[in-house]
């Protein structure tokens, strides 16, 4: 009598290569994913698995999540790596965000007009996408503050919107503050951010 063969458990999530050629993933896809996905970003209809963060990169983020929910106003709440729609094909998770404290709470995708700062943590493999492209797409939506955090050392570039000169309009990021030691703001709240604060 031969053993009946032992079933192979189904492998960990994955997007499916032909759609991710034709590049036609959108919002409602991210939705519908298992619970079992990994983080994910949506860019132009093309599924993008995030890399697992660094022990540094993730107490960075911790400690700021934790530091603007004990100081941001009632009217604001901090989350970490909640997804942002910024088109019917393409979503961002920055890695702290503030978002209106009016915000259902089952929801799993925020709006931009639901996010009051995007904050992303440079690490080695992000370095353009934080730098550049993050910006622009959160510029582009009419995201007010953006917050880039370099690491070793930990130094806090603080931007607010605002447009480029000439009749186009373009919106794009003004630096306001950048500090190792200490970032005061009026956006978006009246802060004072101590970077040690947030350093690990």
């Amino acid at each position: 009598m031969s053993a009946e063969p032992i079933p192979t458990p189904p492998g960990p999530w994955c997007p499916d290569p032909i759609r991710q050629q034709r590049a036609d993933y959108t919002l409602d896809d991210l939705l519908t994913l298992p619970d079992d996905a990994p983080r994910v970003e949506l860019v132009d209809g093309v599924i993008q698995v995030t890399p697992s963060p660094t022990l540094g990169h993730q107490d960075i983020s911790s400690l700021l999540w934790r530091w603007l929910a004990d100081h941001a106003p009632e009217h604001l709440r901090a989350s970490q790596a909640v997804g942002v729609a910024l088109s019917a094909n393409t979503s961002r998770q920055p890695d702290v965000l503030l978002r209106r404290a009016g915000v259902a709470p089952d929801r799993s995708l925020l709006r931009p007009a639901d996010v009051a700062l995007a904050v992303e943590i440079v690490s080695p493999g992000t370095r353009w996408t934080d730098r550049f492209a993050k910006p622009g797409e959160y510029a582009a939506v009419g995201i007010p503050c953006y917050w880039r955090i370099e690491q070793d050392p930990v130094h806090v570039y603080a931007y607010r919107l605002g447009r480029q000169p000439g009749p186009a309009g373009v919106p794009q990021y003004e630096l306001v503050a950048d500090s190792a030691d200490v970032v005061e703001l009026t956006e978006p709240f009246e802060l004072k951010l101590p970077v040690a604060a947030i350093t690990p």
